[in-house]
C-alpha cells in the first residue's frame, strides 16, 4: 500500500483506527466499536471509492447500530431475569471507575465484582445470593464484551471486504 498518494493515505489511517478499535473492544477505557465504526466511515467517505464506499458506510453503520442495541439488550434482559438491580450496576461501574484508578487496569474488575456484592449485600442481606448476583454481573459484562467484539470484527470484516472489492 503506497501512503505517498491520499487514497492510500486514507486507507493506513483506516487501517490504523479498525486494528485499534477491535484492540479497544478488549482493552478498558478505548471505545473500540466507535473507533472501527469511525475507520471504516474515513476509508468510505474520503477514499475516494464512490458507491462501493457508500455501501461499506451504510453496512457498517447498520451492524454498528444492531451490536449496539444487542450489547445492552441482551445482557439487561438476562440480569432483569436474575434479579439484579440497576442500582447495583451502576455502583458497580462507579466503583470500577475508581478501582481502575487506585489500581491501574485490573482495578476496573476489582472495583466493579466489588461494588456489585456489596450493593447486593446491603439490599439483600445475604452473602450468597449477593455472591450469586455478582456472578450474574460478571457473565452479563462477559456476554456483552462478547457481543462488542463479534460487532468489532463484522465491521472490519465488511471494510476488509471492500477493500478488496474497491
Amino acid at each position: 500500500m503506497d501512503v505517498t498518494d491520499s487514497s492510500g493515505l486514507v486507507s493506513f489511517i483506516s487501517a490504523v483506527a479498525v486494528i485499534v478499535g477491535v484492540v479497544g473492544v478488549l482493552v478498558p477505557m478505548l471505545p473500540g466499536l466507535v473507533l472501527c465504526w469511525a475507520g471504516v466511515m474515513v476509508w468510505a467517505l474520503f477514499g475516494g471509492h464512490g458507491a462501493v464506499g457508500w455501501t461499506v458506510a451504510v453496512a457498517a453503520t447498520v451492524v454498528l447500530a444492531l451490536g449496539f442495541t444487542a450489547k445492552y439488550l441482551v445482557p439487561g434482559r438476562n440480569l432483569k431475569r436474575a434479579g439484579v438491580s440497576n442500582l447495583s450496576l451502576l455502583l458497580g461501574g462507579v466503583c470500577g471507575i475508581v478501582g481502575f484508578f487506585l489500581i491501574p487496569v485490573v482495578g476496573l474488575v476489582i472495583g466493579f465484582v466489588l461494588g456489585i456484592y456489596l450493593v447486593e449485600q446491603v439490599r439483600l442481606r445475604d452473602a450468597r445470593r449477593a455472591w450469586t448476583a455478582t456472578k450474574h454481573a460478571l457473565k452479563a459484562a462477559g456476554v456483552s464484551m462478547l457481543i462488542e467484539l463479534a460487532t468489532a470484527l463484522v465491521i472490519a470484516g465488511i471494510w476488509v471486504a471492500g477493500l478488496f472489492v474497491a
